[in-house]
């Protein structure tokens, strides 16, 4: 079986996971930091803070940045449904911007004509998700320079890409956002099982979402409301919750993040033979900005005669002979939940459009050259 993502685990991520449960601290030791300080160098941003996954991260982003009852949360429909449900955990809503059809990315376009429209009808939102999907980088200065007219706050939904760069620098440094959030499932760049990561440049935003995924405690002498209390003194100063990353997990992430610029690399010369073996095959490939250098968390085809009945044809054929193909992703405004809030089919036909015959071939570090070639022989077997 050849799966469309899995982990690269080394001997010497095995025994730096050994070393944390030979250790004092299996929670709450200096591994977290030390994840956080390779993440917050690697990307160029001043703080870095992991939590035990990416939902975990999307929501405590969202509560740093007050979204509450009465706001308005966008994101992009082409997501996995976490990129939406975050408004949700706070009592707030949520509306789609359609994507561009050559990255599959939110549209600027989409989204500047849906501001103006939203500003006359006074339902602003208050925060907008912008998702880098497959690990390209949306076009965040035209994001950043909306959010600026209209007022709203920008996350960074960068759970497919992290080691990704736009305009030559990395993903994560938070030039253009607020927040930027990192997954580290599996299946993603790099793994610490799971987990996740919030980058900010924002001091204050830093201190909250510290203060989120621990229960909304704190032990800072400097932030105690009474003083003088002995050393065992603690405060819960607001409502939180235990998002914490364990040590194993963030030793795990130590590791991997020295691979990180590898497996990426890697990653675009597994691209470059699917881009060869694939050529002159009714597919339509994945198109990449010259300004971008995705971190291709997925490889993404689509079925060029397309059609739900085609790509399901070529979906089960490939899943017939071992080659574990997926789908990225179901549009989120189709889930029977976002159904029930009124959302139908023909509201965003750009990411419906995508979604009827898009297919996810194999792609990760680990992917040897001899069963790409495998894929590639198959593919060209059921399409010529």
């Amino acid at each position: 079986m050849i799966p469309y993502g899995r982990q690269t685990i080394s001997d010497a991520d095995i025994e730096s996971v050994v070393q944390v449960l030979r250790s004092d601290f299996l929670t709450q030791g200096p591994q977290v930091p030390a994840f956080e300080e390779a993440v917050s160098r690697h990307v160029g941003a001043p703080h870095a803070v992991a939590v035990n996954s990416a939902t975990s991260a999307l929501h405590i982003a969202c509560l740093a940045l007050d979204l509450g009852p009465g706001d308005w949360l966008w994101t992009s429909p082409n997501s996995f449904v976490a990129s939406a449900n975050c408004a949700l955990y706070c009592d707030a809503q949520v509306d789609f911007v359609d994507i561009d059809p050559r990255t599959y990315n939110i549209c600027p376009q989409a989204l500047s004509k849906k501001l103006f429209e939203a500003k006359k009808a006074g339902r602003l939102p208050k925060v907008v998700v912008s998702v880098h999907f497959a690990g390209q980088s949306c076009d965040m200065e035209a994001i950043a320079v909306l959010a600026r007219e209209y007022g709203f706050k920008v996350i960074e939904d960068a759970s497919h890409a992290i080691g990704g760069r736009w305009r030559g620098s990395y993903i994560g440094g938070c030039q253009h956002s607020d927040i930027t959030v990192f997954s580290f499932h599996p299946v993603k760049i790099i793994t610490t099982a799971e987990g996740g990561l919030l980058t900010t440049r924002d001091d204050r935003i830093a201190q909250r979402l510290e203060d989120l995924r621990s229960h909304g405690i704190t032990r800072d002498a400097a932030r105690l409301q009474r003083q003088d209390q002995g050393a065992w003194y603690y405060e819960q100063q607001s409502i939180g919750f235990n998002y914490r990353m364990t040590e194993l997990q963030a030793a795990l992430g130590v590791s991997q993040m020295i691979e990180l610029d590898r497996f990426v690399a890697r990653r675009h010369e597994l691209v470059v033979r699917y881009e060869q073996g694939l050529a002159g095959l009714p597919l339509v490939k994945p198109w990449q900005h010259p300004d971008s250098y995705s971190a291709f968390h997925l490889y993404v085809v689509q079925v060029a005669n397309g059609g739900p009945h085609n790509r399901r044809v070529l979906f089960d054929a490939l899943r017939s002979v071992g080659i574990l193909v997926n789908v990225h992703y179901i549009p989120i405004h189709l889930q029977p939940h976002y159904s029930s809030m009124g959302f139908k089919e023909g509201d965003f036909p750009t990411a419906e459009s995508y979604y009827d015959s898009a297919i996810s071939l194999p792609l990760y570090a680990g992917l040897t050259e001899s069963d790409q070639d495998y894929v590639i022989a198959r593919l060209k077997e059921f399409l010529q």
